[in-house]
């Protein structure tokens, strides 16, 4: 019988096999741990569907970490992942969108401690396709399609300019052609369709964020940075008047602040429909000025008004707006009780429930008007290195609009001929272009000198346009029968002031909003009082009409809604936005 061995271990591979098996262990649980610390749980996903029509969500959005968002109950999803934390970086990617209305978006929303790049915007609207949003922080989501509907509608702006009253039960809110075609012959309206799909998501966005909580964090410094980015993205500037029965925001009747130039219906203008043009952009959407918040923004302020008689046109329009909210008439007066009227270039009016005023002083140029002696006679001249003597009451304002445009147009300022002068050198010849730039430098140097850091508001409004035919105001020119906005924005430059201005500002510390009326105001030919700048018992109209100020109600009350825009805006600072 064979002997049977017998089973040892030796004692070297004893050592080894209890230093494996223990040390195996060990990296499978450090490994395990990591992947689970680094892998995404899937189980937090929550859905979004956006059904009866685009603008609306429904209420499960934001559950967790990720949302899957529906559009309009189509099997398209909108893909996208969450993190919600105090400050950020807010960016977003979209998959284009097909020829077929397919809603594809991909949304990536990442919120973090630290801002972000801007990054990219959308590229363009090439034949008729919406083009693929690349990589845009906090940028991307609000005005990616803003900026893509601006695309859309440069190639239909000539056909969209003005709305006819006929038509106006037919538009939208956003203001866009229902059959408009585009340049390429395809319809215009699909694209802009698609693109507004981007606008309503940031638009939801916005509004379900408010209600969100992410650990215990509220998010609504997240949804200030991106409401305070979306108005500084959106062109206001660039749109059309649509016919809109609710307007105007008041009547001549219910103000007693219009004086007798712009007051037309009172006059015996018997047409109304120039009041009741709405300005509408085509990438977005501006709020009806409504007179309680604005008040409520300047509580405490000074709103100060600076310029010609276009400017005292824009404070009129703005005294009108405001005094709606008060109840008691008694509650608002002229500081000096001055009445207005076109001899005095000094108001100051008080509300006292909110302890603010809304102030004007007149000035033609901004620089001081002044006289000097040109071989042996004494002569009127313009100091363009000098600011306007009335310039000691501006100070300490709150918010500034200033203007100037208007008298720089006439024969003496436009020949330039021993007019200009600076220090005790009156120029034999100065071209204007010249003697503008000038003058707001010196005007741009006031304002970094004087305006507070953190507390001064300078808004600067661009040159508004007059519209006459057969003539100039002193040689014939008329514009009495024009009852309906012009229906044309094509061929429109940038003028030479508001191009020069453009440029003074830029050079400029104090930051300054350039309210853009140019363009707009260009194409309300019906909004000025022609004929009606004088009441009928005054006698027959004189042989000069008035077609460089503006009716009231009427378009100034446009230029104001556009300052309403900007300063709500602003309530949000500028240094809480990632840029």
């Amino acid at each position: 019988m064979e002997r049977l061995r017998s089973f040892s271990i030796k004692p070297t591979r004893l050592l080894v096999f209890s230093f494996t098996v223990p040390s195996s262990l060990l990296f499978c649980f450090l490994f395990s741990f990591w992947v689970l610390n680094t892998t995404p749980s899937g189980s937090t996903e929550s859905h979004l569907r956006l059904s009866g029509g685009p603008g609306t969500i429904k209420d499960e959005a934001f559950a967790g970490s990720g949302v899957t968002l529906f559009v309009n109950g189509s099997k398209d999803r909108i893909w996208g992942a969450s993190i919600f934390e105090e400050a950020g970086n807010f960016s977003a990617e979209a998959l284009d969108l097909d020829k077929k209305g397919k809603n594809g978006i991909l949304v990536d929303v990442q919120v973090g401690e630290s801002g972000g790049s801007p990054g990219e915007a959308l590229d363009s609207i090439n034949n008729g396709e919406v083009a693929i949003f690349n990589d845009a922080h906090l940028k991307g989501i609000i005005n990616s399609s803003n900026e893509a509907l601006d695309s859309v509608n440069e190639r239909k702006n000539s056909d969209l300019a003005v709305s006819d009253p006929r038509e106006s039960s037919d538009l939208s809110q956003e203001g866009l052609s229902s059959s408009t075609p585009g340049a390429d012959g395809k319809n215009a309206e699909f694209d802009a369709h698609k693109v507004r799909n981007e606008n309503f998501l940031a638009d939801n966005l916005i509004r379900d964020a408010n209600s969100y909580n992410a650990n215990g964090k509220n998010i609504s410094s997240v949804v200030k940075k991106i409401e305070g980015k979306r108005a500084k993205t959106c062109d206001v500037s660039h749109g059309r008047w649509v016919f809109d029965e609710s307007y105007p925001l008041y009547t001549s009747n219910s103000c007693p602040f219009i004086d007798e130039g712009f007051n037309c219906e009172a006059n015996g203008r018997m047409d109304k429909d120039y009041m009741k043009w709405r300005w509408q952009p085509y990438n977005c959407n501006i709020s009806r000025l409504d007179p309680i918040k604005m008040l409520e923004l300047i509580r405490g302020k000074r709103l100060v008004f600076v310029g010609d008689s276009i400017n005292r046109n824009q404070w009129e329009s703005m005294l009108c707006l405001l005094q709606g909210a008060v109840s008691d008439p008694r509650r608002v007066y002229e500081a000096r009780g001055r009445r207005i009227t076109k001899n005095k270039g000094i108001y100051n009016f008080k509300f006292l429930d909110y302890q603010c005023s809304v102030e004007y002083y007149a000035t033609h140029f901004l620089v001081r008007e002044s006289k000097a002696r040109v071989r042996q006679r004494r002569m009127k001249t313009l100091r363009i290195d000098a600011i306007d003597r009335s310039s000691s009451r501006w100070r300490g304002a709150d918010i500034l609009v200033f203007n100037t445009a208007h008298w720089w147009s006439h024969y003496k300022t436009k020949a330039g001929i021993s007019y200009y002068q600076e220090g005790d050198l009156v120029h034999p010849h100065l071209d204007v272009s010249t003697a503008f730039r000038k003058a707001l430098t010196t005007w741009a140097s006031w304002v970094d000198q004087h305006a507070a850091p953190g507390k001064t508001q300078v808004f600067f409004r661009s040159s508004a346009p007059s519209h006459f035919s057969g003539g100039e105001w002193n040689s014939g020119g008329h514009c009495k029968e024009s009852t309906q906005p012009l229906n044309d924005t094509s061929g429109r430059q940038i003028t030479e002031k508001n191009m020069i201005l453009e440029q003074v500002v830029k050079q400029m510390k104090t930051p300054v909003t350039i309210l853009n009326i140019t363009n707009l105001s260009g194409l309300r030919i019906d909004g000025h009082p022609s004929i009606y700048g004088r009441k009928p018992e005054r006698g027959p109209p004189t042989g000069i009409q008035d077609c460089s100020h503006w009716c009231l109600p009427g378009v100034p009350d446009t230029w104001n809604e556009l300052l309403y825009f900007h300063l709500l805006s602003r309530r949000v600072p500028v240094s809480t936005v990632s840029m």
